[in-house]
């Protein structure tokens, strides 16, 4: 949250969890409710809302060599051990 990620750096990550940047929002935050419910956003667009605003990213997002897996469940951060 202090260094909020790039754009580039989101696309890295979504490529390594292997999911759509929709996935990686945080739906039922305020800012997304207010500034992006309801309206039609392509990805570029997911992407640059969640680098402007980290509170919409998901997370905890647990990042080995070149996997990565959400940290909720907690089980998930066990596939990378």
């Amino acid at each position: 949250m202090d260094d909020p990620l790039s754009p580039d750096q989101l696309r890295e990550i979504l490529d390594l969890l292997g999911i759509q940047p929709m996935d990686l929002v945080r739906n039922k935050e305020k800012i997304w409710k207010e500034e992006y419910a309801g309206k039609e956003l392509d990805d570029d667009e997911i992407i640059l809302a969640m680098a402007e605003n980290p509170k919409l990213i998901e997370r905890p997002i647990v990042v080995k060599g070149k996997k990565a897996v959400l940290g909720r469940p907690p089980e998930n951060v066990r596939e990378l051990f």
